[in-house]
């Protein structure tokens, strides 16, 4: 027998969101979750007009602004801490545009929501958005009763509340995205969020998906990798899975013996070298 759901599903980030709450919570749960998401995709998106582009266009001015959207200003003070916990690899203000410009040249008051820049810049909060929103999600579902749901930003970014209705944690089986059937980890998550990030597979040529930079010397990443990150919070996982990514090696290795169990970097050229081999093989 099959456990009940309740399901939304909507786009917004720029990707398909679903949402599937099972059991308790009020009627109007999803409905807050949706909200949560949109205000979070309204307060931060670049591809239309909103605080974060009038922002943009200040600090590019060279203005100091005070900051009048809450969202936007919560995402400023978790962007600071994920920027620290990463060893400043996920960098928001990264720009080849603006070459070594990057979150070191910002100073944002947290206690007057004041941020001013040293130089011209402009934020691109990419794929921690979605995990922010997820974030805003599971708090309004929280609020609402909900104990256990499943949340997804498209298929690199996931959160749940909760075991899974049957028990025990919620099983995930990351793919390999350059080769076919292939599952690079199995994790289980219980009341926490899981990034995915790669510079191959289908999702990396998007028209609208910018450039992996990396914050270390402006370059653009273009080594075949595949990372994962788990985190309670959405955002951290999202600013983790990018960091590293762009990661070099002695960073990489801090970050993943920090939390073993719980984030996974994968060298994916020696699984493309190794499938050009058979390739040639069985064409001899």
């Amino acid at each position: 027998m099959g456990i009940a759901a309740r399901v939304e599903r909507f786009v917004a980030m720029g990707t398909r969101i679903e949402l599937h709450v099972f059991g308790a919570g009020s009627a109007d749960a999803l409905v807050a979750a949706r909200r949560a998401i949109e205000s979070v995709d309204d307060a931060l998106t670049i591809h239309r007009q909103s605080p974060t582009t009038t922002l943009n266009d200040e600090l590019l001015a060279g203005h100091g602004v005070a900051i009048d959207d809450p969202v936007l200003t919560e995402a400023l003070i978790a962007i600071e801490e994920a920027h620290a916990l990463t060893l400043a690899l996920f960098d928001p203000a990264a720009d080849r545009r603006f070459a070594g410009a990057g979150w070191g040249d910002l100073v944002f008051d947290h206690s007057t929501a004041r941020i001013a820049a040293t130089r011209p810049l402009a934020l691109d909060f990419g794929g921690f958005g979605k995990g922010f929103a997820l974030d805003r999600a599971c708090a309004a579902l929280r609020d609402a009763g909900v104990v256990c749901a499943c949340l997804s930003a498209g298929e690199s970014s996931i959160a749940v509340i909760g075991e899974h209705p049957l028990g025990g944690g919620w099983p995930f089986a990351i793919p390999d995205p350059s080769c076919t059937d292939a599952v690079l980890v199995e994790v289980e998550l219980v009341d926490e969020a899981l990034s995915i990030s790669t510079t191959v597979g289908a999702g990396t040529q998007a028209p609208e998906r910018a450039a992996m930079i990396r914050p270390t010397d402006g370059g653009i990443v273009t080594a075949a990798r595949c990372t994962v990150a788990i985190d309670r919070s959405g955002g951290i996982a999202e600013a983790m899975s990018t960091a590293l990514l762009v990661a070099d090696a002695p960073r990489a290795r801090r970050l993943l013996d920090a939390a073993p169990a719980r984030r996974f970097l994968y060298d994916l050229s020696k699984a493309a070298a190794r499938t050009d081999d058979t390739a040639r093989m069985q064409a001899a």
